[in-house]
């Protein structure tokens, strides 16, 4: 399991972007627009993380480590920092909304974990009282499968889980899982 990405619903997504680049070094990745049902909207902006991502499909590295003494070769995972989304609405709009209950300023909305299996992970989960979910199965796109969990009751934070291959970007997902997050 490694975390996969970041969501923000800010005030304004290109000064929260602009602080993000400056102090952390991400670059702007793409950006667009969801379309809700009810006309309102929310830009969003993907930032990709600094390091160079690697091609092969999974993104975690194993690299060998000489000891000093060069008997002992250690081994060590990493893998390329999450990526980040913001997104930002006007009044009346899922994000607008949301960041105006929060003072007008927003936060965090929710974490994004890939794990090997979406629903089998979602199982467990449900079995050992983790989580709650927002829907019974899973979203699926193409190269994409994820659901939210409420508001966990021990973090107080949203959890998507997700698997995905390549890119894995799904921009009808993306919607409902925002409207699935609409009271929140």
């Amino acid at each position: 399991m490694r975390l996969d990405h970041i969501a923000y619903r800010v005030k304004n997504r290109y000064k929260t972007a602009k602080f993000l680049e400056d102090a952390l070094g991400y670059k702007l990745g793409t950006e667009f627009q969801i379309e809700f049902d009810d006309k309102s909207t929310a830009d969003c902006l993907a930032l990709v993380p600094p390091e160079e991502r690697p091609s092969c499909p999974s993104l975690w590295r194993r690299f060998n480590i000489m000891q000093v003494d060069a008997s002992h070769q250690t081994s060590f995972e990493f893998h390329a920092s999450p990526e980040i989304f913001v997104s930002d609405g006007p009044d009346g709009s899922i994000v607008g909304d949301w960041v105006k209950e929060r003072g007008d300023i927003g936060g965090v909305h929710h974490m994004a974990y890939e794990v090997n299996d979406v629903e089998k992970t979602m199982g467990e989960w449900k079995e050992k009282g983790y989580a709650e979910f927002y829907s019974d199965k899973p979203m699926s796109c193409p190269g994409l499968v994820q659901v939210f969990t409420k508001p966990s009751e021990l973090t107080g934070v949203i959890y998507e889980l997700m698997t995905r291959e390549g890119e894995g970007f799904c921009k009808d997902n993306v919607k409902a899982l925002m409207e699935s997050t609409k009271n929140v």
